[in-house]
């Protein structure tokens, strides 16, 4: 790969290169969100979890993931064994960022809850709330940048929603 190519699977069946997505990586975004969502519902079905140790977990488990994901698209093109560089690494490592980022809302609401007078079930549900409002607005968001009609962004943000709920629902479920 050359410095700076694009090495995920964004390559057309000739080898073209799409553009970059204005605005960024939204499918890393919402991933982000869901993963964010996952990791409050599980932490916070099994009982009260601390709300410092919900917040850690919410960022640590970002950070794998998004590194887990670097390197599966860096090593997953065959051809970055022989010409990997530090610019395509930085280039992968910045375009799946969002996945990061996605959880930072849920650990701000996480730790601005005791302003809020939530208990732990509490900040856990607020938490929960704002990953999955996150998810539906990135997918939201994406679908308006694309171009959609107006019936795909209410679609996509419907799916998002739907996959929230079966987050929300095994949490209560299980709780």
């Amino acid at each position: 790969m050359a410095d700076g190519a694009n090495t995920d699977d964004r390559a057309g069946d000739e080898g073209r290169q799409r553009p970059e997505q204005p605005g960024g990586n939204y499918a890393g975004a919402i991933y982000g969100s869901l993963l964010a969502a996952s990791v409050v519902a599980g932490t916070a079905t099994f009982g009260p979890f601390p709300r410092l140790g919900l917040l850690l977990l919410l960022l640590i488990t970002g950070l794998v993931f998004w590194a887990a994901h670097v390197y599966a698209l860096l090593v997953g093109d065959l051809l970055s064994y022989r010409h990997l560089t530090w610019a395509a690494i930085r280039h992968v490592a910045g375009h799946e960022w969002p996945i990061v980022q996605a959880a930072v809302l849920p650990a701000v609401a996480v730790a601005v809850s005791p302003l809020l007078r939530l208990d732990l079930e509490g900040t856990a549900w607020f938490a929960l709330s704002v990953a999955v409002a996150e998810q539906i607005g990135w997918a939201s968001t994406a679908a308006v940048r694309a171009g959609a009609s107006l019936r795909v962004v209410v679609v996509s943000g419907a799916v998002n929603l739907v996959l929230g709920l079966v987050i929300v629902v095994a949490k209560a479920q299980l709780h």
